[in-house]
């Protein structure tokens, strides 16, 4: 087990060196750049070069990259080009309500998808089959933002049961101590402040977990079938055990390895920010900041996020590896 996390630990050295590589170049190579986004059109070249030199944006390639990377050493991220504030003041502030968000979904995807999943393998051919087949490929199709926009439209400006944007009520009197809106509620028991922050989250969740649960409840009932067509499922049922001993212990422990490891990658993949679900319920979280820092070339808060998201990315796949040794005891032999 240690063994195991020092390797994915130390592969993660290479993994972040690599990404930033990588994403140095591909960024400083898209037209335009940070200058004109402060300028604007009406920038002459006199100043855009002033902007590039005050930046050190005029120094070869090699020269900036090497002044990031003893930056990132220190744990220094830089400063945002559009707020002047540290990349990781920006990240912490954004990251609890992406992180919120994923819960959310990623609780929705899973404690629907896998019983469903199991029940349609269980009962192959009926009608609960057939539906939840035909629901998955429609979750899959149907895009986010067009989801988003019709469960905002539905339960927020129609019926109103839902708020429309935003993470919390702004006239709410809230106490912030983490950051997360719904756990700071619950610890200082302010227990309206923590049911509106979940209220707020309920919409852009369903919305955001519409594709994880059409794939989480697909892959569970494949992996069911195929579970059950194995010998030792028959051998146990020629032994005499309860359907439910052979259900728990024998189908749907060995059918879920290849399941969870969907999970984690659907969980990293949500912790990087969900650009369309937090723009459309004006959500801030790390996703609309990325979208915006694109547009404004602001090269510090891209490198500096999306190397924080490779590195939760990493680590949550290393959490997936661990849950595998408690999962099937087969993995800790090899």
């Amino acid at each position: 087990m240690i063994r195991l996390i020092l390797r994915r630990l130390l592969q993660l050295v290479p993994t972040l060196f690599g990404l930033s590589l990588l994403l140095f170049i591909w960024l400083h190579r898209l037209p335009g750049g940070p200058e004109t986004a402060i300028l604007g059109e009406r920038g002459t070249p006199e100043l855009r070069e002033a902007v590039r030199r005050s930046m050190g944006l005029d120094q070869p390639l090699w020269v900036q990259y090497g002044r990031f990377i003893r930056r990132l050493f220190t744990g220094d991220l830089g400063a945002s080009i559009q707020t002047k504030r540290p990349v990781w003041t920006e990240f912490a502030e954004r990251f609890p309500g992406t992180f919120e968000l994923t819960v959310v979904a990623m609780i929705i995807a899973v404690g629907i998808g896998i019983p469903l999943g199991y029940l349609a393998a269980r009962r192959r051919g009926t009608w609960l089959d057939t539906l939840s087949v035909g629901g998955s490929l429609l979750g899959i199709c149907i895009p986010i933002f067009f989801l988003a926009y019709m469960l905002r439209l539905a339960f927020s400006v129609e019926l109103g049961w839902f708020p429309a944007t935003g993470r919390q009520s702004v006239g709410i009197n809230a106490t912030r101590v983490t950051g997360f809106f719904v756990f700071d509620g619950l610890i200082t028991r302010e227990w309206d402040a923590a049911w509106d922050a979940l209220w707020h989250l309920i919409l852009p969740a369903i919305a955001l977990a519409s594709i994880p649960l059409a794939i989480i409840t697909r892959m569970t009932r494949a992996s069911v079938l195929e579970v059950l067509g194995e010998d030792y499922v028959r051998t146990a049922q020629a032994k005499g055990l309860t359907q439910r001993v052979v259900r728990g212990r024998h189908v749907l422990r060995n059918a879920l390895l290849p399941v969870v490891t969907t999970i984690g990658l659907l969980t990293g993949g949500l912790l990087s920010g969900a650009v369309l679900t937090e723009t459309v319920f004006a959500f801030n979280g790390i996703g609309h900041f990325v979208a915006s820092s694109i547009a404004t070339r602001d090269y510090p808060v891209l490198m500096g996020f999306i190397l924080i998201i490779a590195l939760i990315y990493v680590l949550v796949n290393l959490v997936v590896d661990i849950s595998y040794t408690l999962i099937d005891p087969r993995v800790r032999v090899r």
